[in-house]
């Protein structure tokens, strides 16, 4: 037998035996309308909470909205902005490089970036000056690289851009 042959043999049988019932939420259940959410990058946690009603997000397949008890899932998330909706009604917004979001069961959201700021942290003119920059760069005649990485750019400050406006 080849490798994946065994494999795939062995893959059915540990299936097959490790099948638990599947337990479903009935009407009567009470559950919570909380999302446990913790915001991290790489060197710290910006953000922890337990009181959330609705995190957004810029998913790559769209911007989503995350309510309790959402699906499981694992969301790609292009640079752009965060709102967290707390309980309290205030809202907060980050805007994160990328990453990727996590939806656990029990309303647990993870959401990790390489790096993250609070929208107020940003100026609009900075954002202008280097977005001109960037696209001088983009339309020249450099190297394939300095391109490369100032569309990269380009693609980052006019999401930051628009979270601004």
């Amino acid at each position: 037998m080849n490798s994946i042959r065994i494999a795939r043999s062995a893959l059915r049988v540990r299936s097959a035996a490790i099948k638990a019932p599947v337990s479903r939420r009935g009407y009567a259940d009470v559950v919570s309308d909380k999302i446990k959410l913790s915001l991290v990058l790489p060197h710290r946690a910006i953000y922890k909470s337990t009181d959330v009603v609705q995190v957004n997000i810029p998913a790559e397949s769209g911007d989503m909205g995350i309510l309790a008890n959402h699906v499981p899932s694992i969301e790609q998330l292009r640079p752009g902005l965060v709102e967290i909706i707390e309980e309290a009604g205030g809202s907060k917004q980050f805007f994160l490089s990328g990453g990727f979001a996590t939806v656990q069961p029990n309303s647990e959201l993870s959401i990790n970036a390489v790096e993250g700021y609070a929208l107020e942290d940003f100026s609009i003119e900075a954002i202008r000056s280097q977005l001109s920059e960037a696209q001088k760069i983009a339309g020249g005649s450099g190297s394939e690289q300095d391109i490369a990485e100032a569309k990269i750019e380009i693609e980052v400050l006019e999401s930051l851009q628009a979270a601004l406006k």
